[in-house]
């Protein structure tokens, strides 16, 4: 039997949404206008999927199939352009791209939600150790979006997301942990990828502080 699939409309973008996140918008494109006018008067979701190559204004980019629903928390309609919050919810794959008139859409499939088995718990306590630890001596180099002592959801599930969506990490190691199948391997993979980022530090790498920036 087939699974259950969508049309969604899509909001590419240059980094990745995990579930659990809050994503900061400014819109002023036209086509994304229009999305916002559509979604608005109905589910108030739309997908988000982070751009392979290319741009996030003008439209021919390549973008990563594994996304994540946003749904829309506050919107602040300004002189030109639309000031929103939304938050990332379930994961989806991209079946098909479909025709972008006005603006992209999707037909996609709904990913499981990750369980956290009681066996993941103490590698959850680590892993966030590790986050926490490498955040603050990380913002002695950088500016950060996150501090240390960021609170988060006390449900695992969720707590493990934000997490990963906290860590000191580029993009692309953020849409490597969406595409986690279960949460004792996006533990892995998040403390793998914190740890790396914690070497940089040590090796006394100060890059631009825009490195960071989402």
């Amino acid at each position: 039997m087939p699974e259950a699939t969508r049309e969604l409309a899509m909001f590419p973008l240059g980094s990745a949404l995990l579930p659990g996140m809050p994503l900061p918008l400014r819109v002023f494109e036209p086509r994304y206008v229009a999305l916002l006018s559509t979604v608005l008067g109905a589910d108030r979701e739309f997908g988000v999927v982070l751009i392979e190559r290319g741009s996030e204004v003008g439209g021919g980019d390549a973008r990563f199939r594994v996304g994540t629903v946003a749904s829309i928390v506050t919107v602040q309609i300004g002189e030109g352009s639309i000031v929103l919050v939304a938050r990332g919810t379930e994961r989806f794959e991209v079946v098909d791209w479909l025709e972008e008139d006005p603006f992209p859409r999707a037909r996609v499939r709904e990913l499981a939600p990750l369980v956290i088995e009681p066996g993941d718990l103490e590698a959850l306590a680590a892993a966030e150790r590790l986050v926490r630890d490498t955040l603050a001596r990380h913002s002695e180099f950088v500016e950060l979006r996150w501090p240390a002592d960021v609170q988060l959801s006390d449900d695992p599930a969720e707590r493990l997301w934000q997490l990963a969506g906290i860590a000191p990490i580029g993009s692309l190691d953020q849409q490597a942990l969406l595409r986690s199948a279960t949460a004792a391997e996006l533990i892995a993979r998040l403390v793998e990828e914190t740890r790396a980022a914690g070497d940089s530090i040590a090796a006394g790498w100060t890059g631009d502080p825009d490195d960071d920036e989402q």
